[in-house]
């Protein structure tokens, strides 16, 4: 059953990005954001899609949330409100993940019922920072995984998934 999940990382202090782009490179958790959002659909700002350097990920499907109404990509499907991804993600089979700006995550926190949020151990310069009014404690943790640093990840990171609280995911 299709579902709405937030994904990010953030350092110890819910930095999450500068200039648009993530403030390290760790290819393990690339990876592992590879392998949780494969075959569904990413919703991002415009911000963020831009620090992407408008790169589509193969096997997802790209979707921008903007005010610009003559905003166009190629190949992605650009929507203007929180209803207009919401009749989106209701017209079809796919989870739908939101991958920042940080005012992203703001806008659906209602909406979202899964988490998978990286903490990268580590402490970075930046300009965006996940944010501080996000209703985390509606969240229950259900997994963490620890990933030591080795040489081409200089930090290590930990891996945790969170359900909202009482939801149940259909079988």
């Amino acid at each position: 059953m299709k579902k709405i999940c937030g994904i990010w990382a953030e350092d110890r202090n819910g930095l999450i990005g500068v200039d648009g782009k993530l403030p390290w490179r760790l290819p393990k958790e690339l990876q592992h954001f590879k392998t949780v959002t494969m075959g569904a659909a990413l919703l991002s700002g415009r911000k963020t899609f831009d620090g992407m350097n408008h790169r589509l990920l193969p096997g997802r499907e790209t979707l921008i949330l903007s005010r610009d109404k003559d905003l166009y990509y190629d190949g992605v499907t650009v929507l203007h409100s929180r209803e207009e991804v919401l009749d989106w993600f209701a017209s079809q089979d796919k989870d739908l993940f939101v991958q920042g700006g940080a005012d992203l995550f703001s806008l659906f926190s209602a909406d979202i019922e899964l988490l998978y949020r990286t903490l990268v151990e580590g402490e970075f310069t930046g300009d965006t920072y996940f944010p501080a009014d996000f209703p985390i404690d509606a969240f229950e943790m259900v997994s963490s995984e620890r990933v030591k640093a080795d040489e081409k990840n200089p930090y290590d990171f930990t891996l945790f998934v969170y359900k909202r609280k009482g939801w149940v995911e259909p079988s």
